[in-house]
């Protein structure tokens, strides 16, 4: 990779620039340091991610906690967190670039053993069963149980940025960016049976308590980060603290969004 250098582009702006492991991303890091220049992460006005969603998220959470505003470039699949791909006219496009703010999610998780993780997510906290057996899951909400007994391959707490990953795909809500909301999801309910999840407040705290958790282990995921055999998860938003994201205006996020929940 090219040394951080600490370059000034013609429009006085540094860019650090960071790539996933794929050729294709590769290929662009060497493209865009070429004709940019590389800083430092810490001294850049402003970090461009290329790569995929997760690379994106890993980003995010590494130096969006920072202080510093990324912008994505896609080199992977779906690209949902990031723009397009063009290695022409970066810091003017960037001058026209929309700013959103994002919110990640606290997780607390205490194992079988009586170990205590903590882990935040940007998409998606979500539990999993372990084994064939399925998921027995008390659901409670700010404190007052909502489900006894939740039976299930798994359930999940997403934040409008997350809406439309893995909750999209388990059928939960797409979540506009400005909806103080978070979606509570089964995954493959079998009871209640018509049980199809929640819209909850952003204030909320969900703390998940599993049953028979010997009988009927579970794993909790936050992004990508996994911790087996837990025995209680709490989740709440943390509003204190924002990530900032940059998006071409006509790539915005949450017309994107608009455009999902109206796909034929």
């Amino acid at each position: 990779m090219t040394d951080n250098i600490d370059t000034l582009t013609p429009g006085g702006m540094r860019f650090s620039f960071l790539c996933a492991s794929s050729a294709k991303a590769k290929q662009a890091f060497t493209e865009l340091t070429a004709r940019y220049g590389q800083s430092d992460p810490a001294t850049a006005d402003m970090i461009v991610a290329l790569g995929g969603d997760g690379f994106m998220l890993q980003t995010l959470h590494e130096y969006g906690t920072q202080g510093k505003t990324i912008y994505g470039m896609n080199r992977g699949t779906v690209g949902f967190l990031l723009n397009d791909y063009v290695v022409d006219d970066l810091p003017q496009r960037l001058d026209r670039a929309v700013h959103i703010k994002v919110n990640r999610l606290s997780l607390k998780a205490t194992c079988i053993d009586g170990e205590v993780h903590h882990a935040r997510a940007i998409n998606e906290v979500a539990l999993f069963r372990q084994t064939a057996q399925s998921a027995n899951v008390e659901v409670i909400v700010d404190g007052v149980t909502r489900l006894d007994k939740l039976i299930c391959d798994g359930v999940m707490v997403a934040t409008p940025a997350g809406s439309t990953a893995y909750n999209l795909s388990a059928h939960g809500p797409i979540l506009p960016l400005t909806a103080n909301l978070l979606a509570l999801t089964p995954v493959s309910a079998f009871r209640p049976r018509r049980w199809k999840g929640a819209l909850l407040d952003n204030k909320s705290t969900v703390t998940f308590n599993v049953l028979h958790p010997e009988k009927r282990p579970l794993s909790v995921t936050a992004d990508s980060r996994e911790i087996r055999d837990v025995l209680t998860v709490v989740i709440a938003s943390e509003r204190r603290k924002t990530l900032t994201l940059c998006f071409d205006p006509d790539r915005l996020l949450h017309e994107r969004m608009m455009q999902e929940q109206f796909a034929q």
